[in-house]
């Protein structure tokens, strides 16, 4: 199931007088992202890359009030993909994954936000051991039911954690701590990030919006 940059890129340079502005120039930039993570030798780097990559395509600029949450931005997107998602790609993507990498964040209380949310003080013991039985229920039951987009939204969530570790240096690099999470979040987004991009190319006549920071002309 894997796809690789190149592969990617050469479909993209062969569509791209067909796409949108906002489609093109969203995918150049989700692909420039990717192609720099398949470059990168560490599992840090290669982590952030494949998360800009995916911040790539799917932020957009909302016009006429206040950009909704992130959260909320990211779910409407995955919600879409799975929508456009015939061949079911997505959901075979995370059953394939799911007894490895997607399990292993799962039963990590160090990528579950609660168990942070704890060491600060802010909420009982019970409660984010609570929190955390949940929601490995829960995703377990989003597989058996075929939530595709409840299954990702879940596994992400994890991601996510990890991601602002990293991203506001709540981590050290090449830090012995936290590589098994690393590989696992890595290894996942390495294979979600290239079909996310190729379902975008799939679908070129959806409405994806105009990509965030547009280029402006000086």
């Amino acid at each position: 199931m894997s796809i690789t940059y190149a592969e990617l890129k050469a479909r993209q340079r062969a569509e791209r007088d067909n796409h949108s502005d906002g489609l093109a120039l969203r995918v150049h930039r989700a692909l420039s992202w990717l192609d720099r993570a398949e470059q990168c030798k560490d599992v840090d780097g290669r982590t952030l890359f494949l998360w800009v990559a995916l911040n790539a395509a799917y932020a957009n600029e909302i016009s006429g009030g206040e950009r909704p949450n992130e959260k909320q931005a990211f779910t409407k997107f995955l919600e879409k993909l799975v929508q456009l998602d015939s061949g079911d790609v997505l959901y075979e993507l995370i059953w394939s994954e799911f007894s490895s990498s997607i399990r292993a964040l799962l039963n990590n209380k160090f990528v579950f936000e609660p168990f942070w949310e704890y060491q600060r003080g802010n909420i009982s013991e019970e409660r984010w051991k609570t929190s955390f039985d949940s929601a490995k229920v829960a995703a377990n039951h989003a597989l058996a039911e075929h939530r595709t987009a409840d299954a990702l939204s879940i596994a992400l969530s994890r991601m996510y954690t990890l991601r602002n570790q990293l991203v506001h240096g709540g981590a050290t690099w090449n830090s012995k701590v936290n590589r098994e999470q690393l590989r696992d979040c890595s290894a996942f987004l390495g294979k979600l990030v290239p079909h996310v991009i190729k379902l975008m190319l799939d679908n070129p006549n959806t409405l994806w919006g105009d990509a965030i920071y547009p280029v402006v002309e000086s």
